[in-house]
């Protein structure tokens, strides 16, 4: 067809080398250095910024008998790659440059794009996080906290310093007369985006009531959509009353 008075839409990568973002690198260097919540903070703000390349294959959408058992494909479409790991968990592999991907899959198309459309291809996907870099030496995941943050166009905060989760924590406990306190802490392992909540309870409580008002409390949590999608953990500690 002729190309006379056609124009390519501005993707917004015209001028993308397929280069990795510094920024980006150093802070998955820090983070694979020590895990903690200051570095997940840093991930999480250059991962917003950055440019991804996201990896298309051929996937056969028809598949004929070639004879002999030989199986053929007759036609193939371009689909997203998702990977599942041996716990079940889908993730969508994406990397910081066209040569990462390169040294994973030659064969795979290196597609840009930003980090909102990577998180929100990962969410339509089904799949949990993000894993960056797969097959090298800085190989990371992205969390499904940090994956919701980013469809969402939000900054990501490590569940002990969220506002919302405090606010969400405090109504679930208000409800019980015997926890005279409580705190949210960053539970173990660190860097892991587990929430600890401790629990202050009244003195002479046995202990099948102290787990009966654990578990009253992580069920009023658990129906909270928004607090799962910006935790990725939740233990619990128990405090007697000074």
């Amino acid at each position: 067809m002729p190309w006379a008075g056609r124009t390519l839409p501005d993707s917004g990568f015209g001028g993308d080398d397929g280069s990795p973002d510094d920024d980006l690198v150093a802070a998955l260097v820090a983070r694979a250095g020590h895990p903690c919540a200051d570095h997940d903070r840093e991930l999480a703000r250059t991962a917003a910024a950055a440019r991804w390349i996201v990896p298309i294959v051929a996937a056969p959408t028809e598949v004929g008998d070639g004879g002999q058992g030989l199986a053929v494909e007759k036609s193939t479409d371009m689909a997203v790659v998702t990977i599942t790991s041996p716990d079940g968990r889908r993730a969508l592999p994406v990397f910081t440059s066209a040569a990462a991907l390169a040294r994973w899959d030659a064969s795979a198309r290196p597609v840009p794009v930003d980090a909102v459309r990577v998180a929100r291809s990962a969410v339509a996907e089904g799949c949990d996080v993000l894993v960056v870099d797969l097959g090298s030496p800085l190989t990371t995941e992205i969390r499904s906290s940090m994956v919701w943050a980013l469809a969402q166009g939000q900054q990501w905060l490590p569940p002990h310093e969220d506002p919302f989760v405090a606010r969400s924590v405090h109504r679930a406990v208000s409800l019980e007369d015997a926890v005279v306190g409580h705190r949210v802490e960053e539970g173990s392992p660190e860097g892991a985006g587990v929430l600890r909540v401790v629990l202050v309870l009244v003195a002479g409580l046995d202990a099948a009531s102290v787990n009966e008002v654990a578990t009253r409390i992580g069920e009023r949590l658990a129906t909270d959509g928004e607090l799962r999608a910006r935790v990725d953990g939740l233990t619990f500690t128990i405090e007697g009353a000074p």
